[in-house]
C-alpha cells in the first residue's frame, strides 16, 4: 500500500504563504476549508492527568505504569482493539490534525501531512508483527515469545510530531507496552491535543486510560528525567544528534532514531525522467523535513545536464552561483546571525515553501514551484548539512566511482538513507555495500524505503545510530524462551 492513497483529496493547492510585511522566511497557513475541531475539555483525573496530558513526569510514569499491568491482563484480540481504534482515529481526525500541525509549527505542506497521517495508521504493523517461535524433539518443547518491558520513553520531534506519537503508539502498546512520550516544545499544543484525542479512543475501545501519555510543558528537563525514571525500562527517542546523544548517555536500553543526509546517485544508465521524477518527489514532500528525504544529488558529469533539464520540466527553478551563495547565507549562520563560519542551521527557513526561500533573496517564483537546484561543489554547505528544505544542490561528478565516494562523504557514516538511480547492477550493488545504510533505494524516491511505493511496512522512527533499524512492534519485546522438558512432544 503507498502512502499515495488514491483516498486522498487534494484540499489545497497551496499551504503556506508569506505574511505581509513579515520576514520573508516566515509562512503562515491559509485557509484550508478544513473544520478544525474544538479543543477537548480537560477530564481531571485522581492520578494527576488530564486524558493522558500530565505536568508531572512521576505521575505520568506512575500511571503509564499502572495502564501497562492492566494491557497484560487483556487478551491480544483485546490488544488490536485499541490499535484499531488508533488508526480510525487517527483517519477520522487527519486534516484537522494536519492544519493545526502546520499552525504551530509552521513547518511542511498541509496535503502531505495528511498523507502521513495515512501513513502512519495504514502502514505501522501491530500485533501481526510478533512472531512465535517453537521447537520440538526428544527432549520436550521449547517455546520463546515477544515480551514486553513495560513503561517505554520516548521523545518525538516536531516535523511530524502526530504521525510519529501514532507509529510509535501502534508499534509500542502492539508490543505489550505502555509509553510517555516527551513531545518537542515546537508542536507541544498539537501534540497534547492529539494526545487526549487518542486517550479517549484507547478507552472506548476497551483499553485502560494512560496507555499513552505526554508532558503538557515538555523541557530538555522533562525529557531528561524521563531518560533516567526507574520506571522506563527502555527509551525511544526520534530527533536529532543533541537528543539522541543524551538519550544513548543513560545506562539502559535506547532505541535511537537519529540524523540523515541523504545522498542520490545518478550514473549514466539511469532512467533519467524517471530519477527526476523520484528525486522532485522526494525532495518536495513536506518541504523536504523527513529525515529520509533527498538532500543532494551527485550526477555523472556525460548525463548531468539531461538530468537537470528533465528536472526542469517540473515545478522546480534553478539558482545561478550568485542566488545559491546568498541564500546559503541565510539558511546557514552563526548562533550570533552573522557568517557561516561555524554553520548553524537557520530554523526559519526549516520547511517552508520554493516560494519563501526564493523571497528570502530577491527571487521571485510562482507559487506552484516546489523545488529550487542549483549546481554546487562536492564541499558545498548545502551539500554537507541536513538542511530540510526544498532546495537541492546538483554536484557533477566525472564517473560512477566519483560519485559514490561523493555520497559516501556527504552521508557522514549516519547509516540512513541513500538513493541510487541506475540500471547498472554492479554499480548499484557497489554502492550498497559501501554506504551501508539501513535504508537504500534503487530507482525510486526515497519514500519508497518506508512503503511509499515500494514493498514494505513504514515507520517514523529509524533507528540507525543504535542499529535497529525500520522499528515495528518487535523491535519493542525482549524474547524469552520457555522449555519444558521431555514432555509434550506429540509425534
Amino acid at each position: 500500500m503507498s502512502v499515495q492513497e488514491q483516498d486522498i483529496r487534494t484540499l489545497v493547492e497551496e499551504v503556506l504563504r508569506r505574511v505581509q510585511g513579515a520576514s520573508p522566511a516566515f509562512a503562515a497557513p491559509v485557509e484550508t476549508g478544513v473544520l478544525i475541531q474544538p479543543e477537548p475539555p480537560m477530564a481531571a483525573a485522581a492520578d494527576g492527568g488530564e486524558d493522558g496530558v500530565f505536568d508531572d513526569v512521576d505521575q505520568a510514569v506512575n500511571a503509564a505504569e499502572r495502564a501497562q499491568l492492566r494491557l497484560m491482563e487483556m487478551t491480544l484480540e483485546q490488544r488490536g482493539k485499541i490499535i484499531q481504534a488508533i488508526r480510525e482515529t487517527g483517519l477520522r481526525y487527519k486534516e484537522d490534525f494536519s492544519q493545526r500541525t502546520v499552525e504551530e509549527t509552521c513547518m511542511g505542506r498541509f496535503d502531505d501531512k495528511v498523507k502521513k497521517f495515512i501513513s502512519a495508521c495504514t502502514l505501522t504493523p501491530g500485533i501481526e508483527d510478533l512472531t512465535t517461535r517453537a521447537w520440538t524433539g526428544d527432549h520436550g518443547l521449547t517455546i520463546e515469545e515477544a515480551a514486553p518491558y513495560g513503561v517505554i520513553g520516548a521523545v518525538t520531534p516536531s516535523t511530524h510530531p502526530l504521525p510519529t506519537m501514532i507509529n510509535n503508539a501502534i508499534s509500542v502498546i502492539a508490543a505489550g507496552n505502555s509509553g510517555v512520550f516527551n513531545g518537542h516544545p515546537g508542536a507541544k499544543r498539537v501534540f497534547a491535543y492529539g494526545m487526549q484525542i487518542f486517550n479517549r479512543a484507547i478507552v472506548a475501545a476497551g483499553g485502560p486510560p494512560n496507555l499513552i501519555c505526554c508532558m503538557r510543558e515538555p523541557t530538555m528537563e522533562t525529557g531528561q528525567k524521563i531518560f533516567t525514571h526507574p520506571k522506563i525500562r527502555l527509551l525511544l527517542v526520534t530527533g536529532g544528534p543533541g537528543v539522541v546523544k543524551a538519550a544513548m548517555a543513560v545506562p539502559k536500553k535506547a532505541i535511537c532514531a537519529g540524523p540523515g543526509n541523504p545522498p542520490v546517485v545518478v550514473d549514466e544508465t539511469a532512467d533519467l525522467a524517471n530519477a527526476a521524477r523520484c528525486v522532485f518527489e522526494g525532495a518536495t514532500f513536506d518541504n523536504n523535513i523527513l529525515c529520509i528525504g533527498e538532500k543532494e544529488v551527485f550526477c555523472v558529469n556525460s548525463v548531468f545536464d539531461q538530468f537537470k533539464a528533465e528536472l526542469l520540466k517540473l515545478p522546480v527553478v534553478e539558482l545561478n552561483a550568485q542566488q545559491i551563495e546568498a541564500l546559503t547565507r541565510k539558511a546557514f549562520c552563526q548562533k550570533d546571525g552573522v557568517g557561516c563560519a561555524a554553520p548553524v542551521l537557520n530554523r526559519d527557513f526549516v520547511g517552508r515553501n520554493a516560494e519563501v526561500l526564493a523571497a528570502a533573496i530577491g527571487l521571485t517564483v510562482d507559487p506552484k514551484v516546489r523545488l529550487l537546484i542549483g549546481e554546487t561543489s562536492a564541499d558545498h554547505l548545502f551539500v554537507e548539512e541536513e538542511q530540510m528544505m526544498p532546495f537541492l544542490p546538483l554536484v557533477r561528478c566525472r564517473h560512477v566511482d566519483e560519485a559514490i565516494d561523493c555520497a559516501l562523504k556527504a552521508e557522514h557514516g549516519y547509516g540512513h538513507t541513500a538513493i541510487m538511480h541506475s540500471r547498472n547492477v554492479a554499480n548499484m550493488s557497489k554502492m550498497a555495500r559501501l554506504v551501508n545504510t539501513t535504508i537504500f533505494v534503487k530507482n525510486g524516491s526515497s519514500l519508497a524505503g518506508v512503503g511509499g511505493g515500494g514493498e514494505g511496512y513504514g515507520s517514523y522512527s529509524i533507528a540507525s545510530p543504535t542499529g535497529e533499524g525500520i522499528t515495528s512492534a518487535r523491535t519493542f519485546t525482549r524474547q524469552r524462551r520457555c522449555v519444558l522438558v521431555d514432555y509434550f512432544r506429540i509425534i
